[in-house]
């Protein structure tokens, strides 16, 4: 007849071997010793086979209750992880939070806001997905992601949305680029420049070629580049004029290596914020990983 373990049995087989006592057993799991004797003998029986030898002073497990206690002893272990989780559930509604956010927030925010909120939910296991914000805001309409944090594209309505910060567009270039110099006409000068832009398929971009459009019209050559940091790269040897968010180039515009220049009216505006799906209320986890959001980008100096 296949043997079916009993939890009972089992946790009072543990107790026993590690206890080395029916008594000192019996107060650990909260029943009466005849209980653990009973189910100890049951055991055997249904093993056929001794598990502890009872002749000393102290009750020691045979060779076959060595075998048995260690996988026992791992049997349990995993029962009770699963209990936690199954707590964890109840109590913060999520064991795994999905997010979505565009590269440059998570080369300079989401690292951080990550560590702080493993520190706060060490049993919610956090996955990020990196891409445009319009398309992650498509899975999270197919309920493929839980949260993302990015860009507000125009028109998009406050159902769903928390706002975070707003930021402006600016130039940088290299020092040694003519703009760099006190009195440049730049102006004058916009048809005739090299623009590094951010990756096209992106609200960015869409933001960007609009402006360009505007002020430059069909003799717009802009090179767009899907990684932020190859962007101040080539704009530091002078490829370009690159065009981003002063905080992404916060590092190189302190130490020199990039020059910063407001771009003329009018100004390119960006709104960001994390949004969730507006078919329910965020859960505990979700509103505690936006609070934690909302820390991270109050700290951020003023765009305007």
């Amino acid at each position: 007849m296949e043997w079916v373990p009993d939890l009972r049995q089992l946790r009072a087989f543990v107790a026993v071997a590690e206890e080395g006592s029916f008594t000192l057993a019996a107060k650990r799991i909260f029943v009466t010793q005849s209980a653990v004797s009973h189910s100890l003998r049951t055991l055997e029986e249904q093993l056929n086979c001794k598990l502890l030898d009872r002749s000393g002073k102290r009750v020691v497990t045979t060779a076959e209750g060595d075998l048995l206690l260690v996988r026992c002893r791992r049997m349990l272990h995993e029962i009770d992880q699963v209990s936690m989780d199954l707590e964890g559930l109840r109590r913060w509604g999520q064991t795994r939070i999905r997010i979505g956010a565009p590269h440059s927030l998570c080369h300079f925010f989401i690292p951080s806001i990550l560590r702080e909120f493993r520190d706060c939910f060490p049993r919610c296991e956090p996955s990020i997905e990196v891409g445009d914000s319009t398309l992650l805001l498509n899975q999270l309409a197919e309920g493929t992601l839980d949260l993302v944090v990015g860009l507000k594209p125009r028109g998009r309505s406050e159902e769903g949305y928390r706002r975070m910060f707003k930021d402006k567009l600016a130039f940088v270039v290299s020092p040694f680029h003519p703009w760099a110099q006190e009195g440049a006409n730049i102006e004058s000068t916009l048809k005739d420049q090299q623009f590094i832009i951010y990756a096209k398929a992106t609200e960015t971009h869409r933001l960007i070629e609009n402006w360009l459009d505007q002020k430059i019209g069909s003799a717009n050559k802009s090179l767009a580049l899907g990684d932020m940091q190859a962007i101040k790269e080539m704009t530091k040897i002078g490829i370009g004029v690159g065009i981003v968010a002063p905080w992404v180039a916060e590092r190189e515009i302190e130490e020199g290596s990039l020059i910063v220049i407001d771009m003329q009216s009018p100004t390119i505006e960006r709104e960001w914020g994390v949004f969730h799906t507006s078919k329910r209320n965020p859960s505990l986890v979700e509103e505690a990983f936006i609070g934690l959001c909302e820390m991270a980008f109050s700290m951020m100096p003023s765009q305007n």
